[in-house]
């Protein structure tokens, strides 16, 4: 019957090749004679081989043992190598980190979050990964999620990222020369709006609230998207009426492209929160993703 040997059984008889002599070895290996000795015997019992020819002065390889030692040295090369990287990920950010998001969450966090970090430690990728549905991150193979604090699992640890994030009810500038400007949601009904569907195919509704009152609104017009940016660059051209996150239009609105109405209509939404698995041992670029994470809860990174 076969078995698995230990890696210090091979280690053993590497170390006494390189060393010359089972004490010296033992030495190398921080272990005793009789525990070198030992390892040896059991791996020679197992294979049915003598790997060492021993005398009281000298120890040499024997014709099998040149040719196991010769098949096992770079194998065992490969494994202390790859132990050796990955205790590397532990010092230096290194390696890929897989992020899940929403487009409109990873929007938000690209600039200064996710460049920043990249800046500092260059020797890190990023796999972004964004989708309308809900995934297990874990189960899904990503390190990390970004969502609205509403829709991060119960049993994940959740860091507020602590950006306020509103709604922008906008249209053009020249959309308004001829039409009034809406001053109650449901004015919205009589004017032709940028639609937008979902990803799970539903169309959405517009969402107001002030003072207490609520209002979800099934709006109507000449086209429905489903990615903010071409909604933006409809509603820049006159098309329509446009509701956006915020954050998505507010270089439009800056520069005088777009204005901006029912702004009193658009209080503050849910917090995005970055969420993750409860893990053990996180390597150094995960640590360093969430170090820079709170500061950019704490609004102390700058924009790259």
């Amino acid at each position: 019957m076969s078995r698995r040997h230990s890696l210090i059984e091979l280690e053993a008889v590497l170390a006494i090749v390189r060393c010359g002599s089972f004490r010296a070895a033992a030495l190398d290996l921080g272990l005793s004679t009789t525990a070198i000795s030992n390892a040896v015997g059991k791996l020679e019992r197992e294979l049915a081989v003598r790997l060492f020819n021993r005398t009281t002065r000298s120890v040499s390889l024997t014709y099998a043992g040149r040719i196991f030692v010769g098949q096992i040295k770079p194998a065992l090369e490969d494994i202390q190598k790859a132990m050796s990287t990955a205790r590397s990920q532990q010092e230096t950010p290194s390696g890929t980190l897989r992020i899940n998001a929403f487009a409109t969450a990873a929007r938000e966090i690209m600039a200064p979050l996710v460049l920043g970090y990249l800046q500092r430690y260059p020797q890190v990728h990023i796999d972004l990964v964004t989708e309308g549905r809900l995934v297990d991150v874990v189960a899904a193979g990503f390190d990390l999620g970004v969502r609205s604090a509403d829709l991060v699992p119960s049993d994940a640890i959740a860091m507020p990222l602590g950006q306020m994030r509103r709604m922008a009810v906008t249209a053009s500038p020249d959309f308004f020369e001829s039409r009034a400007v809406p001053q109650m949601p449901q004015e919205l009904l009589t004017y032709p709006c940028v639609r937008v569907r979902l990803p799970n195919g539903a169309l959405f509704r517009w969402r107001f609230e002030k003072s207490g009152e609520e209002l979800q609104l099934d709006v109507e017009g000449p086209i429905t998207l489903d990615e903010a940016s071409l909604a933006r660059i409809a509603v820049t051209n006159g098309l329509g009426i446009g509701y956006f996150m915020e954050a998505d239009v507010s270089e439009e609105i800056a520069a005088g492209r777009l204005v901006r109405i029912l702004e009193d209509w658009t209080p503050p939404l849910v917090p995005l929160c970055l969420y993750y698995a409860n893990r053990r041992n996180p390597s150094a670029a995960f640590q360093a993703f969430i170090a820079l994470a709170r500061d950019f809860a704490a609004g102390r990174l700058a924009q790259p």
